[in-house]
């Protein structure tokens, strides 16, 4: 590839306090300084709070893996998920984090993959289908496709249900039409407001949650009822409703599993859209591994119907899709607070201190990665790509905290990508190449148009 992939432009190094908060607002990627890029940690103060950003791998996994309790999820990030997700797994800490994710891992072990594949592969080839009718007629904006598929199949994992289903596409729509609404982040994650204080969510923001909160409802009220009656699928919902947490013995409610669908919701279909769109833009950039793709998904899917173990064989879909990733990590920040004092190389961090983590910069660190800006999906085998793999990767996050749906990801993005890889050849769209910015997660801010054309 001689064109570099799509990065924002960083903002000057020093910029007015005012300036970076109406820029954090917009697009925290180009709110950053370039210098990130190179730093092991960077300081940020402002009146309120003070950040710090931690791209020392050695930090990272202190914060992650060695001493997770000691950082906790930060509230400021929670102010603006607040009406959509209320006290889902994705922001809660403590011992309530804990029970839901007893309740929660078991249904995202061992044969359950295997268990869900079918549904997968189904909304895979639906997906391809729906592109087949949108050929010839012009660029298509491949981010709303990546949507539709990837809600898909959430919704044929977790409810048996395809899209099509007249709640699953409602609450597609309304998902999509929450996103628009949703800013990066709530005023009071900036300013230290007081609890009793409201917290200023747009109108539209807490109508599409209310919409989306109801439709969810209906589904798991509807789902205990199929339990109660002997009647439920063995999907994934029926699996986490069913399941008590081993030390109180107790299973979620309704109103309990309607925050855990929601970030289902959130992580499963927003991030794993994110991540295909990209990595179908990256094979556009870049004919030679497009075809080396497209032939490995031929000679796996062509040849007989395909099965689980299918997924072990799309080695070169797999590399792609984690170097999409790489690149264009879904979620871009995990944001940690400290508890306590620390030091972090030999600098005093306080307690109530903003600790970020960012995969987006460090992925792409200029001291860890050969060519850290450059779409080499071969890299994994290299000594360096290795090496940066164990140490400097992280889309799911890492330690307690990493996404319980990580092995899902891993097996949907590589399938859908090999069946439409399979099916098309794709090229951009000149003149309208994607600027990547981060609100909900990592997209394209006037979307990513592609042209697809039958094999």
């Amino acid at each position: 590839m001689t064109q570099l992939p799509p990065k924002p432009a960083p903002r000057p190094d020093k910029v007015s306090l005012w300036r970076y908060f109406r820029l954090f607002r917009q697009d925290i990627l180009s709110a950053q300084p370039a210098r990130l890029y190179r730093a092991w940690m960077a300081e940020f103060r402002t009146p309120f709070f003070r950040s710090y950003m931690c791209n020392d791998p050695a930090l990272v996994d202190l914060v992650l893996k060695e001493r997770p309790l000691d950082f906790p999820k930060s509230d400021r990030i929670r102010e603006g998920l607040r009406p959509l997700l209320r006290d889902s797994v994705f922001v809660t800490n403590g011992a309530t984090w804990a029970r839901q994710r007893r309740i929660i891992d078991p249904a995202f072990e061992g044969g359950r993959l295997r268990d869900t594949f079918p549904a997968m592969l189904a909304a895979g080839e639906a997906c391809v289908e729906r592109l087949r009718a949108k050929t010839g007629a012009g660029p298509i904006e491949i981010e709303a496709e990546t949507s539709h598929a990837a809600a898909d199949v959430i919704f044929r994992t977790l409810f048996s249900i395809p899209i099509e289903h007249a709640v699953a596409g409602a609450v597609f729509r309304e998902f999509r039409d929450h996103q628009r609404a949703q800013p990066i982040v709530n005023i009071a994650a900036l300013l230290p407001l007081p609890r009793w204080l409201p917290r200023f969510h747009s109108r539209r923001t807490r109508q599409t949650a209310r919409r989306i909160r109801a439709l969810i409802e209906r589904l798991t009220a509807e789902r205990a009822a199929q339990i109660a009656a002997g009647s439920a699928p063995d999907d994934l919902a029926s699996k986490i409703m069913t399941t008590p947490d081993p030390q109180s013995g107790r299973c979620f409610d309704t109103a309990e599993m309607v925050d855990q669908v929601a970030i289902f919701f959130l992580a499963g279909h927003e991030t794993s859209a994110s991540a295909l769109a990209w990595a179908l833009y990256l094979l556009a950039l870049d004919p030679e591994w497009q075809e080396r793709l497209a032939g490995e998904a031929e000679a796996v899917l062509g040849a007989a119907p395909a099965a689980f173990s299918t997924l072990g064989k799309l080695k070169l879909s797999r590399a792609v899709f984690r170097e999409a990733m790489r690149l264009y990590p879904p979620v871009p920040m995990f944001v940690r607070e400290a508890t306590r004092p620390e030091c972090f190389r030999g600098r005093a961090v306080a307690p109530g201190s903003q600790v970020v983590i960012s995969p987006w910069h460090l992925h792409r660190h200029e001291r860890l990665w050969d060519n850290p800006d450059g779409f080499d999906p071969g890299r994994f085998e290299t000594e360096n790509g290795k090496a940066c793999l164990r140490a400097a990767y992280i889309p799911f996050s890492t330690g307690p905290r990493v996404c319980p749906g990580a092995g899902f990801a891993m097996a949907e993005g590589p399938l859908i990508l090999s069946l439409i890889a399979r099916a098309f050849r794709i090229t951009a769209v000149y003149g309208r190449e994607p600027v990547p910015v981060a609100h909900l997660t990592v997209r394209a801010r006037d979307g990513i148009w592609l042209r697809l054309e039958e094999r």
